[in-house]
C-alpha cells in the first residue's frame, strides 16, 4: 500500500468519527443527560489519531516534499491552504475543550460552545478531506517524481509500523463510540 492509499484509508476512519461527533452533538441538543467523558474520548481520537497520527504524516512527510519539490504552487497550496486548515481544526478542538471545562463548572450556556465548535470542526474536516482526496493527493501523485513518491511511501510505512498501537487504540475508541452514538441515533430522533 502506498502513502496516499494509507492516508485516504485514515480519512475514512476520521469521517466515521465526524459522524459520531455530529450525533453526540445532536444528543446534547435533544437530551439533558449526556456523558461528557465521551466528548473527551472524541477529542483524544482527534488529537492522537486525526491530528497526531494522520496530520503528522501529511505535514512531516508528504507536505514537506511537496513544498520542497513543487515550487511556488506547491508551497502556496500547502502553506496557505492545507496547513491553515489543520491549524483551524486545532483551534476548534482547543475551544471545544474550553467549552467542556466551562460546562463542568456549571456554565450551562457552554453547551452552545460545545456544539458550535464540534460541528464547526466536522464541517471543516469534511471539506478538508474532500480537497485532499480529490485535489492535493492527486496533485502530489501527478507532479512529484517517482523517486520522491517511493521515498514518501517508505517513510509512511515506517511511520505506520512504529505507531501501530496508536492506530489500534484509536480505532477501538472509534468503534466503541460508534456503538454508543450511531446505534442509538434513531431513538434520539424519535424513531424517524
Amino acid at each position: 500500500m502506498n502513502a496516499i492509499d494509507i492516508m485516504m484509508e485514515e480519512h475514512r476512519y476520521i469521517e466515521r468519527m465526524l459522524n459520531v461527533v455530529r450525533n453526540a452533538c445532536f444528543k446534547l441538543l435533544k437530551e439533558d443527560k449526556v456523558n461528557y467523558d465521551d466528548f473527551y474520548s472524541m477529542i483524544n481520537f482527534i488529537k492522537n489519531y486525526a491530528d497526531g497520527h494522520h496530520h503528522n504524516k501529511e505535514e512531516i512527510i508528504l507536505f514537506n516534499r511537496m513544498v520542497e519539490n513543487l515550487g511556488a504552487l506547491g508551497e502556496k497550496t500547502i502553506k496557505n491552504g492545507m496547513l491553515v486548515e489543520h491549524d483551524l481544526g486545532r483551534l476548534y478542538i482547543k475551544n471545544l475543550e474550553e467549552a467542556l471545562e466551562n460546562l463542568n463548572v456549571g456554565d450551562e450556556e457552554a453547551k452552545l460552545d460545545v456544539i458550535a465548535n464540534a460541528i464547526s470542526y466536522t464541517h471543516l474536516l469534511k471539506r478538508h478531506i474532500e480537497k485532499e482526496d480529490n485535489v492535493i493527493y492527486k496533485f502530489a501523485q501527478r507532479e512529484l517524481n517517482t523517486d520522491i513518491l517511493e521515498n514518501i511511501d517508505k517513510e509512511c510505512v515506517d511511520y505506520e509500523n512504529q505507531n501501530v498501537s496508536i492506530r489500534n487504540e484509536n480505532i477501538n475508541i472509534l468503534e466503541n463510540l460508534e456503538k454508543k452514538y450511531l446505534t442509538t441515533l434513531n431513538n434520539i430522533r424519535g424513531g424517524k
